[in-house]
């Protein structure tokens, strides 16, 4: 998919570095699906969203504060219609993150991890046709990599007579959600700081899940203190790292391309499922794994040609 939103030139030597933080996004988010199942024992979905969202947004705090500070003496004020475009960005995005992140909360209270990755997994053919939507070009190669890392997802996390279960079904919703959050970050995330962008989004997630969590479920202080770990790491390693290198990373990786990266978030939260909760891992999965894999390469190889026709190699 061409990011006509990007300003970056296709071979920007930055793209390895865009493709490392998505990896290590994935390598965050993939661990918290085990402690997002063992915090509903103890928390409703909403008070467990908006307490690690708000978590996430403290520990970017002190470094959005320095960012600014450091901006304020070497550069002169920001324009008022920059300001407002990061005001606006971090309301969507932190309404699209809001309503994905709790949907798939939900959804995992009957659900798998793995299957859960697997139905979350689907906005990788969901950002695609958005791109056609907006008059975007998807080439080949980003098509054959987001079939690849489908089949591979539905062989890593569906094992037979795949049904859309109540839980399926707020999954389902959420991956919808989530395409739109990683097609908006392909366009907003180039325009702005992606540190600040990532603190906005995450501010406006917590505020919205709390207030949801107020008014429909009875958040406890003993009850956050019994998923006290589920929360640090939910908040510091998921939001905190995960989707400020999300940000970071959306800006040198076409939306389509960033998104098929992300498919390996499914293996690690199957990885994680079957090492911490003992989820099954059978040849079957290990084959998907092996085909999602194989998306990403074919997406990135795909890339690569492209660059060198372009430079005229």
């Amino acid at each position: 998919m061409e990011p006509a939103f990007s300003g970056k030139t296709p071979d920007n030597p930055l793209c390895a570095r865009g493709n490392l933080c998505l990896l290590l996004a994935c390598l965050a988010w993939g661990t918290t699906f085990v402690v997002q199942k063992t915090a509903m024992a103890h928390l409703g979905p909403f008070t467990y969203s908006g307490m690690r969202f708000l978590l996430g947004a403290l520990f970017l705090l002190p470094l959005v504060a320095h960012r600014l500070r450091k901006r304020q003496g070497s550069e002169p004020s920001a324009p008022p219609g920059k300001i407002g475009l990061l005001l606006g960005a971090s309301a969507l995005t932190g309404l699209l993150v809001f309503a994905g992140i709790n949907l798939q909360q939900i959804g995992l209270i009957s659900s798998t991890a793995g299957k859960g990755g697997f139905i979350t997994g689907l906005y990788v053919v969901i950002v695609p046709v958005l791109g056609l939507l907006a008059g975007q070009r998807a080439g080949a190669g980003e098509w054959l990599g987001a079939l690849l890392a489908l089949g591979g997802l539905y062989l890593l996390s569906v094992t037979s007579g795949f049904t859309l279960a109540p839980g399926d079904g707020w999954l389902l919703a959420g991956a919808i959600v989530w395409a739109c959050q990683v097609f908006s970050l392909g366009w907003l995330s180039p325009k702005l700081d992606s540190l600040i962008l990532a603190f906005g989004q995450a501010l406006v997630c917590a505020l919205l899940s709390l207030a949801v969590a107020v008014a429909l479920e009875e958040p406890r202080m003993e009850d956050m203190r019994a998923a006290a770990f589920d929360l640090v790491y939910g908040g510091l390693v998921s939001v905190g790292l995960g989707f400020t290198l999300q940000v970071a990373g959306q800006k040198y990786a076409s939306a389509g391309h960033a998104a098929i990266i992300m498919q390996f978030e499914a293996v690690i939260a199957v990885l994680a499922g079957w090492y911490f909760l003992g989820e099954v891992m059978t040849i079957r999965g290990l084959a998907g794994c092996g085909l999602m894999l194989a998306g990403m390469l074919v997406s990135g190889l795909a890339q690569a040609e492209g660059r060198l026709r372009s430079s005229g190699i």
